[in-house]
This record gives C-alpha cells, structure tokens and sequence, in this order.
C-alpha cells in the first residue's frame, strides 16, 4: 500500500508540474506599481460552480508557490483538506522593501506598509470577485515574510485564520504582543511555526523562545503547533512542515481514522450518529463552508452503530446515505443494512435490489450487493 501512494504522490507532483499555472499581472494603486502573481486553481475547477474554496496566500512565491501547491493537491486528493485555491505573490525583486518594518514601532512602513495594504485592500478582493473562495484564509511565510504575516493578526478583524510561519525571523516585540493577542483572540485561530536542528542559530534561538512564550497560552480558540525537525536546516524544514502545518489545520476536516473511531466514535455519550453530525457541524463552523460527508465516515460510524445493535441510529444514517447520495448504491446499500437490522427481511432485499440499477462507489459495489441478496434469500 506505501509503495501504491508513494507511486500516486509521484504521479500528482507530476501532474502538478506539468499543468499550467495562470500567471497574473495585478497594477496596484497602493504599490504604484504592477506585481505578478501565481494561481493554482483546483482539480475540476468549474468557475460557474457554487461550490467555494479557501484561499492560500503564499508569500515569497517565486520558490514558496510551488512545494505549497504540490502538497495542496496531495492532501486534497485523498480528502484529509478542501479543495484549495492557491495564490503565490512574486517578491525576488522587490523582497527588502515588501517586509519593511519600523524601527521605532517595528510595525510595517514605508514600503512595508504599502505592501501590507496591497494584500489585504487589493489582492484579496482581486482573488475574491474573480475566483470561487470562501472566508476561510491562510497566509504562509518564510524568515522575514513569515514574521510580516503576524501583523495581519493585529487588524480588529483579522483577514487569515490559518498562519504558517517557517522560521520566522522576528521583528522587536513581535514574540511578546503576538502571546497577548493569541492570548485573547475570540475567533478559531491555527497558527504554526517550524524550526530545526540547523536553522540559522540566532533564529532557531529566537524561535524557541518563541514557542515557550505561545506554549503557555490557555484559550482554547487558538489551535497551535510547533515542530522541531531533526537533520533539516533553514530551507529544507519548509518541505517536512508544509504537511504538517496542514494536518494542524485541516485536522477536523480529516475523514474518520482508527484512532478518532476508538476514542470518539465508540464513546460519544450520545451514539455514533450524534458524533457524526457533530463533527460535521463543527466543520462548517471552524471552516465557514459545508462539506459533504464523505462514504469513509458513513462506514465507520455504520461499524459502531453495529457494534452498539442501535437501530434508531441506524434509522438516521440511512435517511442520511440516501440523501447525500441518492444516484449511489451507497443509499440502497444503508438502507437494507437499517432493514436488515429491524428483521425485515422483504424490505432490505427490495433495498439491495434497487441498488444494482444504481452507480458503484468506492467501498459498495455490485458483488457485495449480490452476496447481500443470496445471503437473505437462503
């Protein structure tokens, strides 16, 4: 199995890149100046569609862009993160001036602060009223432009909910004013932060300290996760913290694995289908967007169900199977197995019947359906 998904990444990295990036020209009124930028929408992008997606914003695009969007595509295929749209903003020329800061009030100025509002006052709305995105938002960075994605936290309403920040380098008072904000911030809020054993040394330093400062904190809005990676250095721990960063953030949105099965599944106070539905609502809440539920959690909460003999349960994830895939033998399928349950032979076997007209799917398919038929009818 390590060698078929170790194959599949091969393949995705490739699709990756060779697919064609829509590379953009935007004519900023705050720059006064035009800046190139790097779009990568996602796989079936339908611009007519109604279905939104989050928006990353990759800073340092010319090198950040592409390992984001790789990793992007990876997670999202296998459905443990949305469907994502990416945009790299290009700063190799213009880099120094971009992540300026004050060295009075070690806030963005001049430049620095021109930039700051080209994000937020153009770039996004750019993105917004020509793309599918939802007002879920996360901004990555790297050592100086991963201490410049902070200053966005300090907005009354902030404009990212997720913040990646590979080895920052950061400005005077940052790692202080950053605890007493995460400290109160009221919104979900996931923030990362990378480091390692051969990171530049006056940054690793500064960034431990860092990490003990946002380690104390207690709010149980602020979702927080360091990582200190052995034998990497200042570049290559971007590589093994991107998909960490996006486990971090994505976790809830994961489907069901053994582990949640075990702990919270099976032990929910109020049934496995309660858990269901809970999970799912605290998505659309922490996400701001719904997702469908995926036939890998109707499976394993169809195994607790079955474990605990609760019919009524049952009942409700049927209706749920047939709702949210109604062309599938998925629907056909949970609904026999409800009948099934209750000792009504007749009406699961109509059940699995109906279901053979119907489309396979990935765990449900015309032979399973058949045994199901044979079985009851001997």
């Amino acid at each position: 199995m390590n060698k078929i998904k170790l194959f599949i990444l091969c393949c995705l990295f490739f699709q990756i890149a060779t697919s064609q990036v829509i590379y953009e020209t935007i004519q900023s009124s705050k720059l006064g100046d035009s800046r190139e930028i790097k779009i990568q929408l996602p796989r079936n992008y339908d611009p007519e569609g109604d279905v939104l997606y989050p928006l990353v914003i990759v800073l340092d695009g010319d090198y950040l862009f592409e390992p984001i969007t790789g990793n992007t595509d990876y997670h999202s295929y296998w459905g443990d993160m949305p469907k994502s749209i990416v945009v790299g903003v290009n700063q190799a020329k213009t880099r120094d001036a971009d992540l300026l800061y004050s060295d009075i009030t070690f806030f963005p100025s001049d430049e620095g602060a021109k930039f700051f509002e080209f994000i937020g006052m153009e770039l996004i709305p750019y993105i917004n009223d020509n793309y599918l995105t939802s007002d879920f938002r996360i901004i990555v960075g790297h050592d100086q432009s991963a201490n410049f994605i902070n200053y966005y936290l300090f907005k009354d309403k902030p404009l990212f909910r997720g913040y990646i920040a590979f080895s920052p380098d950061l400005s005077p008072e940052m790692a202080s004013r950053l605890q007493e904000k995460l400290a109160t911030t009221s919104e979900d809020t996931f923030y990362y932060i990378a480091t390692a054993d051969n990171d530049v040394k006056v940054l690793r330093q500064d960034i431990l300290a860092f990490n003990t400062l946002l380690s104390a904190i207690e709010n149980e809005k602020l979702h927080y996760r360091f990582d200190d990676f052995i034998d990497a250095d200042h570049y290559s721990l971007v590589g093994l913290g991107i998909p960490k960063a996006i486990n971090e953030i994505f976790g809830l949105y994961k489907p069901i694995n053994k582990k949640e099965y075990k702990a919270k599944v099976l032990t929910y106070e109020e049934g496995p289908y309660a858990y269901l539905m809970k999970k799912y609502e605290d998505i659309e809440f922490f996400y701001g967007f719904e997702k469908k539920v995926v036939e890998n959690d109707l499976r394993a909460v169809l195994a607790a169900i079955k474990k605990k003999d609760d019919i009524e349960a049952m009942k409700e994830l049927s209706k749920l199977a047939k709702r949210e895939y109604p062309e599938s033998m998925i629907s056909a399928y949970y609904a026999g197995v409800y009948h099934e349950m209750g000792g009504n032979t007749r009406k699961a076997l109509i059940e699995y019947k109906s279901g053979l007209l119907l489309e396979e799917s990935e765990f449900i398919f015309k032979d399973m359906l058949l045994d199901k038929i044979y079985d009851l009818q001997e």
